[in-house]
């Protein structure tokens, strides 16, 4: 939706400033309040949600005009949708969706920063948000033995997407995550060079246009190929494929599922044992893109009533996306199945969990800033005696291992995969 449709709802917020910090109910440590991790850098309140909603506000009213500062202040924000989940604690309010829909503005005016313009650029010429060759995209799998959908069918379609495919300091995870559905004698393909990026990375910079482009590619894929269920270990791409295409209106009957989500399922029958002990401590990051983001969407249709000019009312009620529904358990499950290791939790977690600092063009436009964000992250993981961090997304693996490259911390960062395969 546009920035002008939510004109009204701009004009609703009471600038509480609850956008800040993680809900006082869930707090259980003073060195770590702050949910957004905008405000906790730069600590001015139009590094806010509140204050990006009143920037909205007063560029609808044509008080303020796009600049380079105020391309700032709307960029420097992962994207992260820790905002929205605590503004809902308390209000029904959507701070995510608006912040989506400045971005969209500024696209639309030709407001755009140099540094997404080249990623653009590259998903244009490439279709991957590296801006690699394309006809390397399935090198990644090179002398795995696994159907190729292009000309053979499966079942399952494992989609790698575009950090994973490229990324060669990722390549054994990725690699051994297909290898354990060979190996369970899952019916699985890949795309290999025609598989293409999910348009989650440019919804979020605003780029919508190339968002739909891809969308529709990819759910036309799928009906194509004849997959009943696509199986990805980017957290980007799940919750692209099944909340924003759902969002969008692309409709299709593929179901979508996390890498960790099938390999809890593989662990419960029985069809992955896991008996090698890995004595380790380790705790676990929950990606945004798996976690609150991939809140399912809830279409709704009604009538919204104002009382009083702020108090809005929905009939039939609307169910608020409060970042609940992610998923947490099955990575947590499959963390306690392994022998030996020892599993501790941060102290902001689940929905209310610590960004790890490549959302929303930051990695690419503001790297220092995303550097900032993750090494906050593994000092909260140390704070809670861990030796490793695991996580389940192959940007917050990369991103947590460079802000932790020779910083002293001697934490080890991981995904979920690896350390199945050591069990294995």
């Amino acid at each position: 939706m546009s920035l002008d449709t939510f004109r009204d709802d701009l004009m609703r917020c009471t600038r509480c400033s609850y956008c800040k910090w993680v809900p006082h109910q869930v707090m259980s440590d003073t060195r770590f309040l702050t949910g957004c991790p905008s405000i906790k850098r730069f600590n001015f309140h139009g590094w806010s949600a509140s204050g990006r909603v009143i920037a909205s506000l007063s560029l609808l009213k044509g008080r303020t005009e796009i600049t380079d500062r105020f391309l700032d202040m709307v960029y420097q924000c992962q994207m992260c949708g820790a905002c929205d989940v605590s503004c809902k604690v308390e209000r029904d309010f959507e701070p995510y969706e608006y912040m989506l829909a400045l971005r969209a503005r500024c696209v639309e005016e030709g407001a755009m920063l140099p540094e997404h313009m080249d990623v653009i650029d590259g998903l244009r010429r490439q279709d991957n948000v590296l801006g690699q060759p394309k006809a390397r995209r399935g090198d990644w799998a090179d002398g795995l033995t696994v159907k190729h959908l292009p000309t053979e069918k499966a079942e399952v379609l494992f989609h790698a997407g575009c950090r994973f495919a490229f990324d060669e300091s990722l390549r054994q995870t990725v690699r051994g995550g297909l290898g354990l559905l060979i190996g369970a004698g899952v019916d699985v393909g890949i795309m290999g060079a025609e598989e293409n990026c999910c348009g989650g990375r440019s919804y979020e910079m605003g780029y919508v246009g190339e968002f739909a482009k891809y969308a529709q590619h990819n759910v036309d894929t799928w009906t194509t190929a004849g997959v009943k269920c696509v199986v990805t270990p980017c957290a980007d791409c799940y919750q692209t494929f099944k909340v924003l295409y759902d969002k969008d209106g692309r409709q299709h009957t593929v179901e979508i599922v996390h890498l960790t989500e099938y390999l809890a399922r593989l662990v419960k029958q029985g069809t992955i044992r896991m008996r090698n002990t890995v004595p380790l401590t380790v705790t676990y990051h929950d990606p945004c893109h798996l976690g609150r983001l991939a809140d399912p969407w809830g279409h709704w249709e009604g009538e919204r009533k104002k009382v009083r000019g702020q108090l809005l009312i929905h009939d039939p009620p609307k169910r608020k996306r409060c970042g609940a529904d992610g998923v947490y358990e099955a990575p947590r499950e499959l963390l306690r199945a392994i022998p030996g290791l020892t599993f501790v939790e941060m102290h902001r977690i689940r929905e209310y969990g610590w960004c790890c600092g490549a959302g929303g063009g930051v990695l690419e436009a503001y790297p220092d800033f995303a550097s900032w964000t993750a090494a906050e992250r593994l000092d909260e993981a140390c704070s809670v005696g861990a030796e490793a961090i695991v996580t389940a997304c192959g940007w917050c693996k990369r991103t947590l291992s460079d802000a932790g490259n020779g910083n002293g911390r001697g934490l080890q960062v991981l995904d979920i995969i690896d350390l199945v395969q050591q069990a294995l």
